[in-house]
């Protein structure tokens, strides 16, 4: 598993022009919300930055796993959840303001905390002592493209011609999960000799871990007693992690192939329990969920 033209190029782009049309449905007052009613952000951000690396390292000695793959385990379970998050909580009728301030949080959080939890990895299940070192300004310029620039850009367009932008919202969720399929079927053909020769190994791991973080993260939104789209939300969040970054940190920070292959068989994983989210935003989650803001405050709080 590598970083390609498609991971590198392809998918930047895909994600830059679908960050743009969520843009389209937001307002300032959507981020406000989640301001004003900061419960939803803390629980999604105990999820993604405590819970999951824990869950991950008890699955690695419950797996036996050991050397390279259980770090590429813990490099996956450090990355923040990325635009990918993003797509998918905005087609499954989630709650996207919410989930793209936990991106923005956890990306930057993540920028210290990786090499971190990547360095504890190396030293516990390699037997030596590595340190590990981000381009800081480089991931920060890259979540800030990715994510922040192209939403402002169609939230400025949102407030320039309101009607325009309610005119392209269904298209751009139309457009998006056409994106998400393609990018998903681009990854499999790009990868499918690796797939092969390591998907059935690293299923069972690969597969509880997303699974058991998407659980825990519904259970804990439900207990805080969150909306349903926000409940929604925290357990895409808690679930999807930035493949591709874990896959550029193995292969071009630490320089180990092997490291890359838990990240690139879990992006697999979550593309597909991801996918049946977005089926069920779709087709299940109606205008019932559509919580008004000053509802969502008393329920929130």
């Amino acid at each position: 598993m590598k970083d390609s033209v498609l991971t590198s190029v392809v998918l930047p782009a895909a994600l830059f022009l679908i960050m743009l049309g969520m843009g389209l449905s937001l307002t300032l007052g959507d981020f406000k919300r989640v301001a004003e009613v900061p419960r939803s952000a803390i629980v999604g951000l105990i999820c993604q930055l405590l819970i999951l690396p824990l869950v991950a390292f008890g699955l690695i000695h419950a797996f036996g796993m050991t050397g390279a793959l259980a770090v590429g385990m813990m490099i996956i379970a450090a990355c923040p959840g990325g635009v990918t998050s993003n797509l998918i909580t905005h087609v499954s009728r989630g709650d996207t303001a919410l989930s793209i301030t936990l991106t923005a949080i956890t990306s930057f959080i993540t920028v210290f905390s990786i090499p971190l939890i990547v360095s504890f990895a190396l030293s516990s299940f390699m037997g030596a002592e590595q340190s590990v070192e981000l381009p800081v300004v480089k991931t920060i310029l890259q979540v800030v493209a990715i994510t922040i620039l192209p939403v402002s850009i169609g939230m400025a367009i949102r407030h320039k011609s309101l009607t325009f932008a309610e005119k392209m919202e269904r298209p751009s969720r139309i457009a998006s999960t056409i994106i998400f399929i393609l990018i998903t079927i681009g990854v499999i053909l790009a990868n499918k000799q690796v797939i092969k020769d390591h998907f059935l190994s690293l299923a069972g791991v690969t597969v509880s871990l997303n699974v058991l973080t998407m659980i825990i993260g519904f259970g804990a939104a439900f207990l805080a007693r969150l909306p349903a789209r926000q409940m929604r939300t925290i357990s895409i969040e808690a679930g999807i992690q930035n493949g591709t970054l874990a896959i550029v940190i193995a292969t071009t920070i630490i320089k180990n192939g092997e490291m890359a292959l838990p990240g690139g068989v879990y992006s697999l994983v979550m593309f597909a329990t991801g996918g049946l989210m977005m089926a069920y935003g779709a087709f299940f989650a109606g205008k019932k969920e559509e919580v008004p803001a000053a509802q969502v405050g008393s329920e929130a709080g």
